[in-house]
């Protein structure tokens, strides 16, 4: 089927899909059924995915700033090196997905499951991340500057090397976190959990740790 003749509408089935390089700026894409869909370098720019099911979807590349995804289902999906700032992920399902080298500046996932979820340097310059489940997820070299991580689970989470500089953690769950080479400078870990966390050169100058004292 050519890529012309799909039809975009609400909850449409456009399962396996063939989208490459398609086009969708600012498209009514709400409870769409794109399981399996090739979407890799897609422009979905603006668009509204709002309870779309993308799971098993290829979206490497493609262009997601500004697109609202609340509620969709993303597992297993392949968002690597994705364009992603200001994207509105709000408890989205991003179960075992990857989002390696993706760019979510500004990105709000606020109550999203990103369990096990890849994010090796993926870029979270200032987005928010409350209440999260990042449970076992890998941040390699993640950029997480001044982004806002209160209340997250992040147990078990691969954080070597990664950049918290002035995040926000207050009671975040950090229990068995590798936190190795870690930049938590500035950081507030009020009230979190780091029970079992490990790592050495952890950076933690003027961080505030859990008992609400500041590291020297």
């Amino acid at each position: 089927m050519e890529t012309n003749s799909y039809q975009f509408r609400f909850g449409a089935n456009l399962t396996n899909a063939n989208l490459t390089g398609k086009s969708l700026r600012h498209k009514d894409l709400r409870s769409v059924n794109l399981t399996g869909a090739n979407l890799t370098n897609a422009d979905l720019f603006g668009a509204n995915l709002t309870n779309a099911n993308l799971t098993n979807a290829n979206l490497k590349g493609a262009n997601l700033a500004d697109a609202i995804l609340t509620n969709a289902n993303l597992t297993n999906a392949n968002l690597t090196d994705a364009l992603m700032p200001g994207v509105g992920l709000q408890n989205a399902n991003l179960d075992s997905a990857d989002l390696s080298g993706a760019k979510l500046r500004g990105a709000k996932l606020d109550g999203a499951n990103l369990f096990g979820a890849l994010f090796v340097g993926t870029n979270f310059d200032e987005a928010i991340l409350d209440n999260t489940n990042l449970h076992s997820a890998e941040l390699e070299r993640a950029n997480l500057i001044r982004a806002s991580l209160r209340g997250a689970n992040l147990e078990g989470a691969n954080l070597e090397g990664a950049n918290l500089e002035g995040a926000w953690l207050e009671k975040a769950k950090l229990r068995g976190a590798n936190l190795t080479n870690a930049h938590l400078s500035g950081a507030d870990l009020s009230g979190a959990d780091i029970s079992g966390a490990r790592g050495k050169n952890v950076r933690l100058t003027g961080t505030t740790m859990p008992d609400g004292t500041k590291h020297s």
